[in-house]
């Protein structure tokens, strides 16, 4: 069956609006790019900046933590920094992350959406060249959206995709072939990437993107359906090229 990249998204401050793409353009070893360029931390972290390293998404406001961070609409201009962001009830914001004032403007704002549900001291991070990924090697992540529906079918309940929050959501592949793929090799568009592990899923895949609200345990109803709590792949890059929507995706050919 031909397979093709149905979307691509990327999620410049962690936790909140996916951006879709009209193209991207992968590096080798590299996470996606202008993906969780930027995090708020829910109270200290223990991210130092000078050193940068990996640190649980349950230390940022992400919807995992906080569901209601799904009701602030986000979008990221990567060429002058600014992000803006508006919420019922909210002010509209625009600041540029760049800056130690802008990223405290948003913090403020947050605190007005979010109120007595996060940390009285939020903060903004950031470190040139890091990600704040879920997994520490969660360079690229890919959802096959067959096996979205065949969840669907089971639980009898419309999901919405962006629920899993991926970089690049493939459409023809089988469902929930890709367990089977960890350390195997695959074409995503102009890219090859080797598939590291599937995406074991938390409670933020119970998040309503839209609602902000939790209405579905899709992380039980992963378990009780096929044993596990995987829907997606991290993949690494091992040869860099310019991706987009609706560029073939190869399925990984069978071991010998």
């Amino acid at each position: 069956m031909d397979a093709h990249i149905a979307a691509l998204y990327r999620h410049p401050v962690k936790g909140f609006t996916p951006e879709r793409l009209t193209h991207a353009d992968l590096s080798v070893g590299q996470e996606f790019p202008c993906d969780r360029m930027y995090a708020v931390e829910n109270g200290p972290s223990g991210f130092d900046p000078s050193a940068p390293a990996w640190v649980t998404k349950m230390k940022f406001t992400v919807l995992a933590t906080l569901p209601q961070v799904a009701l602030a609409a986000t979008a990221f201009d990567e060429t002058s920094g600014l992000l803006s962001a508006r919420a019922e009830g909210q002010p509209d914001f625009i600041g540029d992350l760049n800056t130690t004032s802008g990223q405290q403007a948003f913090a403020d704002w947050l605190k007005g959406l979010l109120g007595e549900d996060a940390h009285p001291s939020l903060k903004v991070i950031q470190a040139p060249g890091h990600s704040f990924m879920d997994h520490p090697l969660g360079h690229v992540s890919i959802l096959n959206l067959a096996s979205v529906r065949d969840l669907e079918a089971r639980t009898g309940r419309e999901i919405d995709p962006l629920r899993f929050r991926a970089n690049i959501y493939v459409e023809g592949w089988p469902a929930w072939a890709e367990d089977a793929w960890e350390g195997r090799d695959l074409m995503v568009g102009f890219a090859r990437a080797r598939v590291y592990k599937p995406i074991q899923r938390c409670i933020a895949t119970h998040v309503d993107p839209a609602t902000g609200a939790r209405d579905m345990d899709l992380v039980k109803a992963l378990y009780d359906n096929y044993g596990h709590m995987n829907c997606g792949l991290y993949v690494h890059v091992t040869d860099g090229g310019r991706i987009c929507p609706g560029d073939a995706c190869t399925s990984p050919q069978e071991r010998k």
